[in-house]
Order: C-alpha cells, then structure tokens, then sequence
C-alpha cells in the first residue's frame, strides 16, 4: 500500500484546501495511506472530511507565529512549513513514500533529506500572491522569490491547476527548465449527489416567491476577487429591468471569512458599505464560511452563478455551479476560460458591470437559456473534470512516482 502524507500550511477553506482534500479522497479511494500534516487546522473552519475522520489530521507548529506586528506572513509561512517538515522527517514515524505538498515549496528540500519522493502542487507561483510594495518591500521578497523559485524545482514531479497557470509558471520560473503537469481540480460529486437542500428560507432567513431569481456568488472575502463587480453589475441590472422584474432578483454573497485574515473582516464591511451606497441593502444577503450543506444547497437553489475574479488560477466553484446545472456568468481571463464556455455553459465577459448585467439578464428573460446553458454544463462537467477522471490521473502519477523510489532503493 503506498502511503502518502499531504504536507499543508493551512487546512482550512478555499479552493487550495479542496483540492488537496479531494486529492487525499482519490487516491484512499484507489487504495492508499493518506495523512494530512498541516500547520493549522480548525474544526470551525475545515472541509468536514478533515473534521469527521475520514482523512487524519495531524497538526505540528501553530505555536509558530503567522506574522510579526502585522508584516512578514510570507516569511512566517516559511518558517511554519519548514518545521512541519522536519517533523516529518525525523519525528512522525510516518515514513510516507510520497509527500504531496502545496503551495508554499520551501520544505521540499527538507522532504528530500528524508529519502521520500515531492509531488509538489503549484496552485499559482506564491510571490505573484502578493501586492508590489516599497523597495524595501521588495528587498524583503527578493531572496524569498529566489528560494520559491530553487526549492520548486527540487521536487520530482511539478502539477498545476491550469494551462494558463502552467504559462505564469514558466514566464516566473524563468531558470527551471521544467514542464509542468496540468491535473484539473475536481469536485467530489457523491457528496453533492446525496446532500439533501436546506430550504433556501431556512438558510438566508428570508422568504421568496416562486418567480424570484437568485444569483450567487462565491468568494473569500478578499480584494483581488473583485466582488465589488457583481454588487456594481446589480446595479447595472436595475436599470435594464422593469420594476415588478426587479422586484424578484436577489444576490447571495457567500464566502470563506475568517477573523484571523483582516483582510476577511475589512473587505466585508467594505462590501456591505458599497452595497449600501448603491441602493441594494434588501437586495443582497451576505454570508460567512457557509458550511458545505449551506453551500450545496445554494449552488442548487440559485438560478445562475457570478464569478468576478479577473485571471483566477482554475475556480473551483464555477465546475459546482455547473455540475448543479446552473449558467456561470465568469470573467474572461484565467481559468475559467478552459472551463466555461461562452454561449454554451454561460457566459464570458469583460470586467465591466454593464457586461456581466447584460449576460444577467439574459439568464433572467429566458428560463429556456438557463435550463439549455445548465444542461450543458452538467453534460462538461460529467466528461471532463470528473472526480474519476481526476483520481485516474492522480494515481498514475503517484504510481510513476512510487515505481522510481523503488527503482533508486
């Protein structure tokens, strides 16, 4: 049985952690020993299946400090990684064959020290993460950039997310001559299949008529996902509809939210203050960390999905919009242009509000366009990002990377 152990800073709420969580599903599906090491790991804000006991999890270092007044997380990151790998190396008697870690690259020469095989998982290059500062900001990222860049290329086998991901790694990583697998994140449809809805009244605490249309969106809480675009596009979508059709739409703004980000805590009040500003205090409800019942219960209860975030590395939740058979309003860039398509599963647009309100309405004056589009998302999904497909590949990949230990021992 190959034993693998997923080295994590942070096993909490996102599209990094969902990914790494289905991971771990495929391949103890296929037969092998998984663990979950990480950093830090709430029981209030995780994935249910590192809550419930289906993947153990281990957590080493959250002693460790996250910053230091406020500045270094990058660095603070480092540090934190480094000891959860040196704990798995020398202290867990874990002995995996293969540690697949993600995210932040500098354990992985500490992992090669233990004799064990790296898959390492680039979701998107860490120092492209960051906002550019002041020069002394940027002698502080200089020789962080250079270690992600050095350890990356230690691991023995390199996976991202995209095809447009796997462009920004080679236009980064300019001194690794490596080219990197694309492996598709997946979604684990079982669990979608067999939850049962809460009642949409139930979960917002609000009361709609039959004929509402409910557009969703689902983000963290942060800047760079530009969720001020779906508030400016409602606003937008005001203007093109009568009154008694307006009176039917609403948003849900769902997202992860922690108190820990202040960037979470800041960027929601900014949100509700904008929402505000615009006119759409009762046409907007916004939740925080919805747990995966409430999620899945919305993708199924809404009529079609806002996704504002401008190059986003994959998307996660535009496959669970899609997989719920719902039409995806998206920005045109990232990856949502491999997994949406224009005019067929949704609707790719330019980051302006009157663009993503005119694909808005369309969803809204056509209830055959919304069925037509969300058919064919369900039929995309099904063909192409399925959790089989997706741990077919994964394991073949650990295999190959098992077949090359046992060659070098």
């Amino acid at each position: 049985m190959t034993k693998v152990v997923f080295l994590h800073p942070d096993l909490g709420i996102g599209g990094a952690e969902r990914l790494v969580v289905d991971a771990a599903l495929a391949l103890k599906g296929k037969g092998c020993d998984v663990q979950f090491v990480t950093s830090h790991h709430s029981p209030q804000h995780c994935f249910v299946e590192t809550r419930d006991g289906t993947l153990p999890v281990t957590v080493v270092g959250d002693w460790l400090p996250r910053h230091i007044f406020g500045r270094f997380y990058a660095l603070c990151a480092y540090v934190r990684m480094i000891y959860a790998a040196v704990y798995v190396v020398f202290f867990s008697g874990l002995a995996p064959d293969i540690v697949f870690c993600d995210q932040v690259s500098v354990c992985v020469p500490f992992l090669r020290i233990g004799g064990f095989k790296v898959l390492f998982y680039c979701h998107f290059p860490d120092q492209l993460l960051t906002q550019p500062g002041s020069a002394l900001k940027s002698f502080y990222r200089a020789p962080l950039n250079w270690l992600e860049e050095t350890t990356t290329g230690l691991a023995d086998r390199i996976l991202v997310n995209s095809i447009f991901t796997a462009g920004v790694f080679r236009d980064t990583f300019k001194r690794l001559h490596v080219q990197p697998t694309v492996l598709y994140p997946t979604m684990n449809t079982d669990v979608f299949d067999n939850t049962t809805p809460l009642p949409i009244s139930e979960i917002l605490n609000k009361e709609f008529a039959d004929s509402a249309v409910l557009f969703l969106s689902i983000n963290r809480y942060e800047r760079k996902k530009n969720l001020k675009l779906a508030l400016d596009a409602m606003c937008e979508l005001k203007n093109c509809l009568s009154a008694s059709e307006w009176l039917h739409v609403h948003l849900v703004m769902a997202g992860g939210y922690d108190t820990r980000v202040n960037e979470n805590v800041e960027h929601y009040d900014e949100l509700l203050s904008h929402a505000n500003t615009l006119g759409l205090t009762e046409k907007v409800t916004f939740m925080k960390s919805p747990s995966d019942v409430e999620k899945i219960s919305l993708l199924k209860h809404c009529h079609c999905l806002i996704y504002t975030p401008p190059n986003e590395h994959f998307g996660i939740v535009p496959l669970e919009a899609m997989y719920a058979g719902k039409p995806v309003i998206a920005a045109n860039s990232g990856g949502p242009t491999e997994t949406v398509v224009n005019d067929v599963t949704g609707f790719l647009c330019n980051l302006k509000p009157e663009d993503f309100a005119h694909a808005m309405l369309k969803c809204i004056q056509n209830e055959g366009v919304r069925t037509k589009l969300g058919k064919a998302g369900q039929d995309r999904i099904k063909k192409l990002f399925s959790f089989m497909a997706f741990s077919d590949q994964l394991l073949e990949i650990v295999h190959s990377l098992h077949d090359m230990k046992d060659k070098v021992e």
